[in-house]
């Protein structure tokens, strides 16, 4: 089963993944993974990793990965609950690398595996997170312009890959799918 969870800054989309990942591990007896694709650089990143951390129990194996997603979902192990957090920073930490040209490449073995992996409801589940990023204005600069565009193709095309997604605003969830 793969859930898409997006929502805007500090909507609760985080802490919403968070839950429904345990419950789901407990109700189905599965091992709680988190994968990270944040990386600190500057006091202000360490502050928000924290946060997270924190809320987290020793129930969770952390992985922290910024870049090669699927080469690190190939080695979670069977019958967990994964959660990805989150796909905007991943999309972040590519676009900020001299190597920006690999990420759809990436990005496409990223989706295939979503549909090998997690689509045996016997397997793993995977809860995905991911900043709504289309709902303001164009921003002005190239930069921004293209980190707009590839996040917004990033969540469609994970969003139709998904059995379930969920908008969170102001901490409430509303089904999409």
């Amino acid at each position: 089963m793969i859930h898409f969870v997006t929502g805007g800054a500090r909507s609760g989309k985080s802490q919403f993944a968070e839950n429904l990942s345990e419950v789901l591990s407990k109700t189905q007896q599965r091992q709680l993974v988190y994968v990270a694709t944040a990386t600190i650089y500057d006091d202000e990143m360490r502050q928000r990793i924290d946060l997270h951390k924190h809320r987290r129990d020793e129930n969770w194996l952390l992985i922290e990965e910024p870049q090669h997603l699927a080469q690190c979902l190939q080695n979670i192990p069977e019958q967990s609950v994964v959660l990805i957090d989150c796909m905007t920073l991943w999309l972040t930490n590519w676009l900020c690398s001299e190597n920006f040209d690999e990420f759809a490449a990436q990005k496409q073995q990223f989706l295939e595996l979503l549909t090998t992996k997690f689509a045996d409801e016997n397997n793993c589940d995977c809860i995905i997170v991911s900043n709504e990023v289309g709902s303001g204005i164009v921003p002005m600069g190239e930069l921004s312009r293209d980190f707009v565009d590839h996040a917004g193709w990033l969540n469609q095309a994970i969003a139709k890959l998904a059995d379930e997604a969920t908008l969170v605003v102001a901490g409430l969830p509303l089904k999409l799918k």
